[in-house]
Formats: structure tokens, C-alpha cells, sequence
């Protein structure tokens, strides 16, 4: 077996990968959702060894090492996300675990490997993948795959999964992107869930590695990425459609996290 290369990065990125039959080991500071797209692959993550094929795919926490190798001819959709780069749940990545996915992921999957292979050939070919295109197109499917990844329902697992969690993240989740356009009201989501305001900020926490408010401002924006690639919607309209007071409020927050103005982003090329 080959000794495990440590890997780093700093934003998100999405990648088509084919794996040999040789099994290869990894260990990043960063998690990982592997996609299954076409054929098949074997993974095994803290001892525990699934087959991906296309209706699956493996959740791989920063730290864990894993042992993989594939099967034939094949090809999987690779997302790699540093910790608080996007509005994704601490609690989601508590333990690496193979999970089965809907149709609709399956599409998107499929949609997304698409324009990945066309970004790489863009890159290659007139920029390099540093360039804000190519960060576009690396935010832009990253925070799609991850809205879709938490809109299958029962992703939270099994029941003693979800009472050691505390709370069901991903039907919190959901309904934060349900209610984007309002304010948030602690007491009417802690009342949702069955809790008292206190207790529900200590597990929401604890779940989700930040306070309510903070996870409800990085939500905001990772969900204008994809407002803003459908350009019938004004940058006004998806500023109130995702939370913000005006335009001006929204601006200002999405400059300071992406380095561009809303509407320059939106002049990149998406690929």
C-alpha cells in the first residue's frame, strides 16, 4: 500500500477523477464528498470499504485517511471543501459513511461533471485554474452540489445517529433555505424543532460549528452564486430574495467574501 499524501487547499473545488486499480492512499486537512458518475470505485475510509457506482457516494471528514482504487473504467465527481468555506453543516462530516443518492443528485452530478470537463478544458487551453472564471465555475457547482446533498431527506442516518447529533441538521438546514427571504427568528426555529431558545443555541452549535446568525449569512450568499447565474434575476431582487435589507447591504457582504462585486461576478463567464 502507498504511503498516504497529505493534500491542502483553501477553497472549494470540483473535480473529475478517474482512479486506477491500484489502490492509492490519501489524507487531507479538508473534507471530501466523492460522487460516483460512471463506473465504479472502492473506498475504504477508518476501516469501513463500500463500492461507488452512480447512486452513491462516500462523506470523507478532514483527518481521515482513506484507501482507495478503482474498478475498470470509471469516473467520479470529486468535491473538496475546507472547513467554514461554505454553508455546510460541522455535524455532517462528524464520521466518514457511504450514503445512497436520489435521482435528482444523480442528474445533477451528471449536469455538473459536464461543465467541469468543459472548465478544465477552458483552463488548459487559455487561463489558469486560478483565474477568477475558473473560481466561479469551483464555487458556483460546489455550493449546488451541497444544497443538493442536504436536501436528501434522511441524510442525517439512522435514529441514534440523529439523538447523539442533537438535532436534525439537515431539516434545519432546509428550512433556513426555505426562509431566506425573512428575518431570522431564533425562537420560532428553536419552537420548530421542539427546544427551548438556549438549548437550541447550544446544539445548533454544536451541529453546526457556528451561531444561527452566522450560518444564516453564509447561506445567503453561497445561495446568491446561484441567483446570480440566471440573469432575469436583478441584483436587487436577489439581494431581498436571500435576506438583505437593500442592495448596498448585500454588496457590501458578498465583496468581502468572494474579493468581486455581485455584478462583476456575474460578467464572469460561468463555463
Amino acid at each position: 500500500m502507498n504511503s498516504p499524501h497529505a493534500t491542502s487547499v483553501n477553497a472549494p473545488g470540483v473535480a473529475l477523477r478517474c482512479y486506477g486499480a491500484i489502490e492509492e492512499t490519501d489524507l487531507h486537512d479538508f473534507h471530501q464528498i466523492v460522487l460516483g458518475l460512471d463506473g465504479e470505485m472502492v473506498m475504504t475510509v477508518d476501516g469501513v470499504g463500500e463500492r461507488i457506482d452512480q447512486h452513491s457516494a462516500w462523506l470523507i471528514p478532514a483527518g481521515a485517511r482513506h484507501d482507495y482504487a478503482g474498478i475498470g473504467e470509471n469516473r467520479q465527481l470529486v468535491l473538496d471543501l475546507p472547513a467554514a468555506a461554505l454553508a455546510v453543516p460541522e455535524r455532517l462530516f462528524d464520521s466518514a459513511r457511504a450514503v445512497r443518492i436520489d435521482p435528482a443528485l444523480t442528474q445533477l452530478v451528471r449536469e455538473i461533471a459536464q461543465r467541469a470537463a468543459w472548465a478544465a478544458q477552458s483552463a488548459s487551453a487559455s487561463e489558469s485554474p486560478g483565474s477568477m472564471h475558473a473560481r466561479r465555475f469551483h464555487w458556483d457547482a460546489s455550493t449546488q452540489l451541497c444544497a443538493a446533498v442536504l436536501a436528501q431527506a434522511g441524510l442525517a442516518g439512522s435514529d441514534a445517529f440523529e439523538a447523539a447529533a442533537g438535532l436534525d441538521f439537515a431539516r434545519i438546514d432546509r428550512w433556513l433555505r426555505a426562509h431566506l427571504a425573512e428575518p431570522l427568528r431564533i425562537a420560532d426555529l428553536a419552537a420548530h424543532c421542539g427546544f427551548g431558545m438556549r438549548r437550541f443555541h447550544q446544539l445548533f452549535i454544536e451541529a453546526f460549528g457556528e451561531t444561527p446568525h452566522r450560518y444564516l449569512q453564509r447561506l445567503r450568499l453561497d445561495t446568491s452564486l446561484t441567483l446570480l447565474a440566471d440573469p432575469r434575476h436583478s441584483l436587487t431582487q436577489i439581494a431581498l430574495d436571500v435576506g438583505f435589507g437593500d442592495q448596498s447591504a448585500f454588496t457590501h457582504a458578498f465583496t468581502r467574501r468572494f474579493g468581486l462585486a455581485p455584478g462583476q461576478w456575474r460578467a464572469l463567464p460561468a463555463h
